[in-house]
């Protein structure tokens, strides 16, 4: 495949990264369910099989081992481990119980603060003015080649014609006014106006308001 392809970025992160992000930590280990010590925090880069809890450790002397922490439902992990073996640049950290972490994966805003000026190029999540992403998900996204800001794209629609909808606003408008005259003239041929009086239908609607002339009685005769 030719440059700027899936496969670069593939190449661009280590084989572990998009596993452990995609892990489900703090959960109890099903071989060591029966130990206290149970919770699934721990995760081998080299191995790359899941999560794995502090007594599953025995079976991975040597390996490169990470452990993951919980921040309000997240999970973190500390920089001093993570950048030993990652770059973590343009990623914002944080410092929760006296340690700097970050965050695995994005945390979405449902609306960004007041005043806020950068924002998280993939999630669009508050951030200082010196970073780019919220969390080390963002930033394989946010660096992908496929990749375009969400705020590039809205732009682009704005700017781009819309002779297409316009066209169907135009047509719906004039189809609309069409109905508009069709039923107006539906409405005309059920009810249709009263014409203006004739001088033959004034007189005839005249006389039928007089009064009736009857035959008089005195001509009538009446035997018994």
């Amino acid at each position: 495949m030719g440059a700027g392809g899936p496969e670069d970025d593939d190449n661009r992160w280590p084989p572990w990264l998009k596993p452990l992000l995609s892990e489900s930590f703090f959960v109890q280990c099903k071989i060591h369910a029966d130990s206290h010590k149970s919770e699934c925090n721990m995760y081998c880069l080299d191995c790359m099989n899941g999560a794995l809890c502090s007594l599953c450790l025995a079976h991975h002397k040597d390996h490169r081992a990470i452990q993951i922490r919980r921040s309000s439902y997240h999970d973190v992990i500390r920089v001093s481990e993570i950048q030993k073996v990652l770059d973590i640049s343009g990623v914002q950290t944080y410092i929760i119980n006296s340690a700097r972490v970050v965050f695995l994966n994005e945390r979405p805003q449902p609306r960004p603060g007041k005043g806020v000026t950068n924002t998280c190029e993939v999630c669009e999540r508050s951030l200082l003015d010196s970073f780019r992403f919220c969390s080390l998900g963002c930033k394989i996204v946010g660096t992908s080649n496929n990749f375009v800001r969400k705020a590039k794209v809205m732009k682009q629609q704005r700017s781009a014609p819309t002779m297409g909808s316009d066209s169907e606003d135009s047509y719906s408008s004039s189809s609309s006014r069409g109905q508009g005259r069709h039923r107006s003239t539906k409405i005309h041929s059920f009810t249709p106006s009263t014409p203006p009086p004739s001088s033959t239908s004034y007189r005839i609607a005249k006389r039928r308001k007089g009064i009736p002339h009857r035959a008089p009685m005195g001509g009538l005769i009446i035997e018994y």
